[in-house]
């Protein structure tokens, strides 16, 4: 309030800057931008702007007190911690921020123009709120972290049998509220766990009985909680009260103690995570039900293996009679295209009888056009049948140059001789109900159908979907869906704003099978009161995350995190609800293996979607593998662009031989061979023993059936070990054997793709070609401590191996002639066929590409230009000529 000649004014503070004076005759005046509010009798002008300016500032003042003690909260916040030598979390910081008065204030001064009446501490407090208070956080924590490595050497060199790292002491001293670790295979991730309780303890940040570990199985929880016991007892901590347990014990307390009844996993489940269950209710599902008996075959028979791309995967079948490549069917004949043989085995089965690109009744070839073939001819009624290569917006391929014409002219022939000519689409028959349609027009021509799904295909390379394969994919899909908390209309949803190719007739069909499965595998879990793992764990999480339980972990950390499903990640956010908790997260994204099992990578990757913002430290530095090992795993596993870059650094001084890549046609016989180098290496002090005089050597095959490619007795002091690539996680061996690194079926990386409906149910699907397979190599690669030898063979190799050859720290022996990679598809090696005309070099994935050059003479000139082909003659239309052998790759040329 301010008095002056006529009366008194009362100044709102936000109207303070506005103040201004001005001269009227013998007065001055105090006016606010719009009208007179007091005349100012006796002040000359300079005590009437510094008056002004006065008000401007008190009316301020709030404000920068505001400021002040903002800028006070944080050097007490920076100061205690530094006193205390304890890490700020983000939680404080978010807290500041949150109490950051507005930074329009240093405006608003300047505005008003009172910076002059501003004391120095006045100032400060409002310069200081332009401060980036993550910068300031983010020094102090490492100075913090400098000073707790330093001053608790001891702690860390002596808290587990080997000291830490600098990176797995930052890890435990990093005490944020959310810390990812992403821990490089064998870097001592479970170190960093047991020092981080132990260091939690130590410093009295959390009590022993508010410190919690997940871990994904029994074996991993029970060797937690005895390396806590024993290195706490060693170091003279107190261990009460620190808690390891699996998800799934947890889980099932949780619900005890918000429900007052502790639920059951199903008995089946300890079998093989349920897919028996599955195999049995869908035989007593297609016993009893014509229409589920009818939906299963169909999908198992003719739409697993569909493609859902218009332009897929390359020609798995060749007929040497009549040169062709293409797909076999289950008739035995190779047909042209993917939607050619859905048509066909669906025919087949249907015991329609039919020939494939029967010569046209009438001649009507002319110079632009040879005989007509059409796609199925149907001689029981004499009907034509094209299938056309269109997709859903009715376009064919961009690589089809003409053919619209085509269509145009192959359906004029039809018009004009007078012949029945039905027609499909891949669209329509992939996506849509063609097949059926096919079938109601067909029968309305005559043609009888008589579906038999038992026939049984003519040939013994043509494969078929196994019953057990498809029941395994119904559990990797329930177990997604129920992780993802789907249900029917969700799903329906989704596929109506599908923008990945899902929808259509083919996943309507699996989920035609699938709803019945899960109904009536819910309905068993009802009958005999129990759970399974993903409802558990969802009913666990909504028990958190509605605050029906207490939970008074303050510290929580998780092992294996690249495992996590969804389900579990609600589960370990509903634990850190309240303010004060910590999460620390060690995983290795690399490591992602068990899609199968429910688990999303996507979980990982988008970590501070979930759970909040924090560092992201790594474990970098392994204590297993070579140095070249290292490198070669790394490199191939980064090729995805989804997985999080980082080094991967041996603790090894030597950098260990290289990667060997054996070519062989028996796998047995190559194992059995390297063995027996090792045990001459042994005997002579070449290969290095362990303490105990023996080495082990893990042999790790994709599928369990590789067994027996594992000798039945070994040489003296070798211990060998048969293991699959998945149950390898988390073990080592001296020297790591993978026997079946081949193209194939059963393959690696094995075709038995997942299934793209299986993208349904996940959130965040992943595009990239073998993604997991990938990964999968990467954890056969990081087992081995000294060496990793791929079995492979020269005609049949791995995408995998033709890619590592590229890699200078890869070896090959085995074969005298070295290994070409393919110029054309870049997935196979060239390897010497026979042909009408001689011997030619091709690509080892024929059919699925046709590359072919010719055999280099051994005394023909290099390539000057390549340096890798030689120079073979060749004719063109101006006469023979010199030309590279690695032509299409490299095309020099010279008069002959």
């Amino acid at each position: 309030m301010l008095a002056g000649g006529d009366g008194t004014r009362t100044i709102a503070p936000e109207d303070a800057a506005e103040l201004r004076i001005r001269r009227r005759w013998f007065r001055w005046e105090l006016v606010d931008g719009r009208e007179r509010l007091l005349r100012l009798r006796g002040l000359g002008k300079p005590d009437a702007v510094a008056l002004a300016r006065a008000v401007r500032h008190l009316a301020l003042t709030p404000w920068i007190s505001d400021a002040a003690s903002w800028r006070d909260d944080v050097r007490e916040l920076v100061e205690g911690a530094l006193e205390l030598q304890r890490w700020i979390p983000s939680e404080s910081v978010a807290e500041l921020e949150a109490r950051r008065p507005d930074g329009s204030l240093q405006d608003e001064i300047r505005v008003a123009r009172c910076e002059e009446s501003l004391d120095d501490d006045e100032l400060e407090a409002v310069r200081f709120l332009s401060t980036d208070l993550r910068a300031v956080v983010d020094e102090t924590n490492e100075r913090i972290a400098a000073a707790e490595l330093r001053t608790r050497r001891r702690f860390f060199d002596t808290i587990e049998k080997s000291p830490l790292t600098d990176e797995q002491a930052r890890a435990v001293v990093c005490f944020d509220n959310r810390v990812q670790v992403l821990a490089a295979a064998g870097s001592g991730k479970t170190s960093v766990l047991v020092a981080r309780a132990a260091y939690a303890v130590e410093r009295g940040f959390v009590r022993p009985d508010r410190i919690l570990l997940l871990a994904f199985n029994r074996a991993a929880a029970a060797e937690l909680q005895e390396r806590i016991a024993a290195r706490f007892t060693a170091a003279g901590i107190d261990a009460t009260g620190v808690r390891a347990t699996t998800f799934h014990s947890f889980g099932l307390d949780v619900i005890g103690r918000a429900t007052g009844q502790k639920p059951r996993l199903a008995s089946w489940l300890d079998l093989d995570d349920g897919n028996r269950m599955v195999m049995q209710i869908v035989d007593e599902l297609r016993d009893s039900s014509r229409e589920f008996r009818y939906g299963w075959d169909l999908y198992r028979l003719l739409f697993a293996d569909a493609p859902t791309k218009l332009s897929v995967d390359a020609p798995d079948a060749y007929d040497r009679t009549s040169k062709r490549r293409g797909y076999r069917t289950f008739r035995g004949e190779i047909v042209r295209s993917h939607g050619e043989r859905l048509i066909a085995n669906f025919l087949y089965l249907n015991g329609v009888d039919y020939r494939y690109e029967q010569p046209y009744v009438h001649h009507v070839a002319d110079a632009t056009h040879s005989q007509y073939r059409p796609d199925f001819y149907y001689p029981a009624v004499d009907v034509w049948h094209e299938h056309w290569a269109l997709d859903r917006d009715g376009n064919p391929p961009p690589e089809f140059t003409g053919y619209r014409e085509g269509m145009a002219w192959k359906r004029g022939v039809h018009a004009e001789y007078g012949t029945t000519l039905v027609e499909s689409t891949w669209a329509d028959v992939v996506f849509g109900d063609g097949l059926r349609k096919l079938e109601a027009e067909l029968t309305a021509l005559g043609l009888e159908f008589d579906w038999n799904p038992d026939r049984r295909p003519a040939g013994e390379r043509v494969r078929q979907t196994r019953h057990e394969d498809l029941a395994r994919l119904v559990r990797t899909f329930m177990a997604h869906v129920k992780s993802n908390g789907w249900n029917r209309e969700s799903l329906d949803e989704r596929l109506r704003r599908d923008k990945r190719g899902l929808a259509g007739y083919r996943t309507r069909l699996f989920l035609s099978i699938y709803w019945p499965i899960h109904e009536e595998w819910n309905r068993r879990l009802a009958a005999e009161g129990s759970v399974d793992f993903e409802d558990m764990l969802v009913r666990a999480a909504d028990h958190l995350e509605a605050g029906g339980v207490d939970t008074p972990h303050e510290l929580v950390m998780v092992d294996e995190f690249q495992d996590a499903s969804r389900a579990r990640a609600r589960l370990v956010r509903g634990l850190l609800k309240e303010p004060g908790r910590h999460l620390l997260a060690v995983g290795d994204d690399w490591q992602a293996i068990n899609r199968f099992a429910g688990a999303d990578l996507s979980v990982m990757t988008e970590f501070e979607t979930w759970f909040g913002p924090g560092p992201q430290l790594a474990l970098t530095t392994t204590f297993r593998c070579s140095q070249t090992i290292c490198d070669v795993a790394s490199s191939f596993v980064m090729k995805n662009p989804r997985q999080f870059v980082k080094p991967m650094r041996s603790a090894r001084r030597h950098p260990g031989p290289p990667v060997l890549v054996v070519c062989s046609e028996s796998p047995a016989e190559a194992v059995s061979a390297f063995l027996e180098r090792l045990a001459t290496g042994l005997g002579e002090g070449s290969v290095e023993a362990g303490p105990d005089g023996r080495i082990t050597v893990d042999v790790l095959g994709r599928y369990r059936f590789e067994r027996e490619v594992v000798p039945a007795s070994a040489p003296d002091r070798i211990e060998v070990t048969f293991r699959t690539v998945h149950g390898s996680k988390g073990l080592e061996a001296d020297y790591v054997l993978v026997p079946g690194m081949t193209t194939g079926t059963y393959g690696f990386p094995s075709t038995i793709a997942d299934d793209p409906v299986l993208d349904l149910a996940m959130p965040v699907p992943e595009d990239f070609a073998h993604a997991e397979e990938r990964r999968l190599f990467y954890v056969a690669l990081t087992r081995a401590r000294h060496q990793v030898v791929l079995v492979t063979s020269r005609h049949r190799m791995s995408p995998f191996v033709v890619e590592l050859l590229e890699d200078a720290r890869v070896t090959i022996e085995g074969d005298e002639e070295p290994v070409d990679v393919c110029p054309e598809c870049g997935r196979g090696t060239l390897i010497e066929r026979s042909g009408r005309n001689g011997p030619f070099l091709g690509c080892s994935t024929f059919p699925a590409c046709g590359f072919t050059r010719s055999v280099a003479d051994p005394d023909a000139p290099p390539c000057p230009a390549c340096g890798r082909g030689s120079l073979v003659r060749r004719n063109g239309r101006r006469g023979p000529f010199l030309g590279c052998s690695n032509y299409p790759a490299c095309t020099y040329t010279r008069d002959a």
